[in-house]
């Protein structure tokens, strides 16, 4: 019994610390859009990319040696040390004064990021295999930290910089975070006892062994969306909402909370599902509602006039009238649909394309005309709102499938490695946090290239798909071989 009150107290402590770590690791999705939002410093859409992706990175490739370290000495001395060390270059990120400091900076408090590898290692020791899929889901939970800082820093800045009088208050703004940092890093060391993973004993070649294996990397694509896609959108969809739908930055700081808080807390959710259901039908659903609901937000707010049906003359003739509903032809008439205004409010809740179509005379009177000449063209206007709350909802089961899915893939790795969590899961999380890094990067690209925002959505979708066809062949190849097993031993 006290050891199950421990395990339990470990666990809290460790969603807790991941959480401050998370919601410092995503402060560059608010902090950058406000300091260009409010030209403190004039980055592109590619800068802002790199920005919000930097520490991503550092929190991406350091998640294997954090997760080696962690199997060898520990949780405890590990997660401790990895706080109070990533405090400092949180704090210096108030005194950046250009783009090469802003991004050195990043990269330095971007080792919150590897608390995760830390936190799944340091959990996994303290629970038994059948136990690991819920376990794990509830720490992972503490993704919610990505929805405290969207949801919280907008406000905070805004009251720091007296609602835009004072800018440079923003500079206060890292100095809190570090403070979290340290704190929550006192608080860990004191509640929490130490214990190492069984095998954290062996040399790290041993450790590293199974990276060797295919399907350490397929999960790895796995957690490239589920979790990489969610730490770009948690910080992405904050310049989304300002640019696409002239959000100020408080409100599209709490519209993106919708998708990054439930993801994060569902999460724990999710290993339940993974446990009663197995990870694999978790994850067929979790990529199946992505791809349905990335395709349908391809479509970007436009309006385009394509060439209808026009009106083709019978036999020649000469034209002798024309009004809006009419063109007469001798004595033939042939009518015309005519130009309708149509104007759509943008508070209007508009679900479907709306189409106007209307046919405009290319001829004048008097002219000579011979049979199938074009006496009028035929216009379609396609009007398609892409409402806001439409958009949110989509996003919104993005975020829920994402973050089952995030304890779908970890549910996995005890299954398959029970005695290397610590490096698998670190290298699962390498590849994932890589998601993270490179998406708004590819973002930006895509943005600065093609000019449309959706493009975000149709780089997730082939991500899905990509997943969806790799882990269907993966089980058909498994099926075929337990059947020639089965025909085999009958």
């Amino acid at each position: 019994m006290p050891e199950k009150r421990t395990s339990y107290r470990v666990l809290a402590l460790n969603t807790i610390a991941f959480t401050v770590c998370f919601a410092a690791w995503m402060l560059n999705g608010v902090l950058v859009t406000f300091l260009v939002d409010n030209r403190i410093f004039d980055w592109n859409a590619a800068q802002m990319g790199m920005l919000i992706g930097i520490p991503v990175l550092t929190g991406s490739l350091m998640r294997l040696p954090l997760g080696v370290l962690t199997d060898k000495f520990g949780g405890r001395p590990v997660y401790t040390l990895l706080m109070l060390f990533s405090a400092i270059p949180m704090f210096m990120l108030g005194q950046a004064n250009s783009y090469n400091e802003y991004m050195i900076y990043s990269l330095g408090f971007g080792m919150t990021g590897t608390s995760f590898a830390v936190g799944i290692a340091f959990s996994s020791v303290w629970f038994s295999k059948e136990k690991q899929g819920t376990a794990l889901g509830i720490f992972g939970a503490g993704n919610a930290g990505a929805a405290l800082t969207t949801m919280g820093a907008p406000s905070i800045l805004r009251w720091l910089t007296d609602n835009g009088g004072n800018l440079e208050g923003w500079r206060q703004l890292p100095a809190y975070y570090a403070a979290a940092l340290v704190i929550m890093a006192v608080v860990f060391y004191a509640f929490t006892t130490n214990r190492k993973s069984e095998n954290g004993q062996r040399t790290i070649i041993q450790m590293l062994a199974p990276l060797k294996e295919v399907r350490v990397w397929r999960f790895g694509l796995y957690y490239f969306l589920v979790f990489g896609g969610f730490v770009a959108l948690a910080q992405w969809l904050v310049p989304y909402y300002v640019n696409v739908y002239a959000m100020t930055i408080v409100t599209a700081g709490l519209l993106t909370s919708i998708f990054s808080l439930p993801s994060g807390v569902i999460r724990a959710l999710g290993g339940v599902l993974s446990d009663k259901f197995g990870g694999r039908i978790v994850m067929y659903w979790v990529f199946g509602v992505i791809a349905v609901c990335s395709f349908l937000l391809f479509f970007p707010k436009m309006e385009i006039e394509s060439p209808g049906s026009g009106v083709m003359a019978k036999r020649s003739g000469t034209v002798t009238a024309i009004t809006d509903t009419e063109i007469q032809v001798d004595d033939m008439t042939y009518s015309i649909i005519p130009k309708v205004e149509v104007k759509y409010a943008d508070d209007a809740l508009i679900l479907l394309p709306r189409l106007n179509t209307w046919q405009e005379a290319i001829v004048e009177v008097g002219d000579q005309i011979t049979k199938k000449d074009l006496l009028a063209r035929g216009v379609t206007h396609i009007y398609f709102q892409a409402n806001v709350w439409i958009f949110t909802f989509l996003v919104f089961v993005i975020g829920i499938a994402m973050g089952i899915g995030k304890a779908g893939v970890y549910k996995f790795i005890p299954e398959y490695f029970p005695s290397e969590v610590g490096v698998v899961g670190g290298i699962v999380g390498v590849v994932g946090g890589l998601g993270g890094f490179v998406s708004p990067i590819i973002f930006g690209r895509l943005l600065k290239s093609v000019g449309l925002w959706t493009t975000t959505w149709i780089f997730f979708f082939l991500i899905t798909m990509a997943c969806l066809v790799w882990m269907a062949l993966t089980v058909r190849k498994i099926s075929k071989r337990d059947t020639r097993i089965e025909i085999g031993e009958s």
